[in-house]
């Protein structure tokens, strides 16, 4: 019995890996608490109006105005993010692929995408108007416009990065083109790109944003304009905390697949 105990009590201790990431989060939730706590005793003690920088008391305050139609506009923002994130993530490992079979294409297509990335986005808003009109697709095409060039470029840099020799041998070996794919090149390429998955997190955010500001009459974006306007900090604070979320959702996501489909060592930081 003694010895059972012993096994059991062994079963459910906690591993060191475990408990580094528990205090890793524990910390990066204690941060976040404390700079709220401060912020708080900050307004109050120092008697700042709530136009200048509300309390975050105040800001959440507005989450039960129902005028602001938080869950309507939050779910708008969402699925222009989420949508054009998704849009930029299938497209861009496609045309990846396409761009490593065929040397004619990457010196004759590629040279161009890099042009019409350099445009700036928000310059083609009034053009985005006239095209589109308002409305969400408008936003998810931007918001798919940011996203798409950095999974491109890092699914050609993974993609490129494969060892001659595992080339060779499957080669040598009649493996066939799909084979050289999906054993070789396509599990060697997928740090990075989920490292150009992350980056275009942050872009998805600001895309939808961007488009919401610009041609939109919906959406977390469209809300930050409208109570800008009646001096409503307060609203404008918790808009801009649940677009936040939204990217920090997104981002977690992504972490989520990279620690199901890659070893932690092979993970580019």
């Amino acid at each position: 019995m003694p010895a059972a105990s012993n096994a059991s009590s062994k079963s459910r201790s906690v591993s060191p890996i475990e408990l580094s990431a528990l205090q890793r989060w524990a910390a990066i939730v204690g941060v976040h608490v404390a700079c709220l706590v401060l912020w708080e005793a900050a307004v109050r003690v120092f008697s700042i109006q709530s136009f200048i920088l509300p309390a975050p008391s105040q800001i959440v305050a507005t989450l039960f105005n129902e005028n602001y139609r938080w869950a309507f506009n939050t779910g708008v923002t969402a699925l222009e993010v989420f949508g054009g994130y998704a849009f930029g993530l299938v497209l861009g490992i496609l045309s990846a692929l396409l761009f490593i079979t065929s040397r004619k294409l990457m010196l004759l297509a590629f040279p161009l995408l890099v042009t019409l990335n350099m445009i700036p986005k928000v310059a083609l808003g009034p053009l985005i108007i006239v095209w589109f009109s308002y409305g969400i697709w408008p936003n998810i095409l931007i918001t798919f416009s940011l996203c798409y060039f950095p999974i491109l470029l890092t699914t050609i840099r993974g993609l490129n990065e494969t060892e001659p020799d595992l080339l060779n041998l499957v080669r040598a070996l009649n493996g066939s083109r799909w084979q050289l794919f999906r054993y070789i090149q396509l599990p060697g390429s997928l740090p990075y790109v989920f490292s150009g998955m992350k980056v275009a997190t942050i872009l998805a955010v600001a895309g939808a944003v961007v488009g919401e500001f610009i041609a939109s009459d919906k959406g977390l974006g469209y809300l930050m304009i409208q109570v800008q306007a009646s001096l409503d900090t307060a609203a404008v604070f918790m808009a801009v905390l649940l677009i936040t979320g939204l990217g920090v959702l997104l981002y977690l996501l992504v972490l989520l697949l990279e620690r199901f489909f890659i070893t932690q060592d092979a993970r580019i930081q």
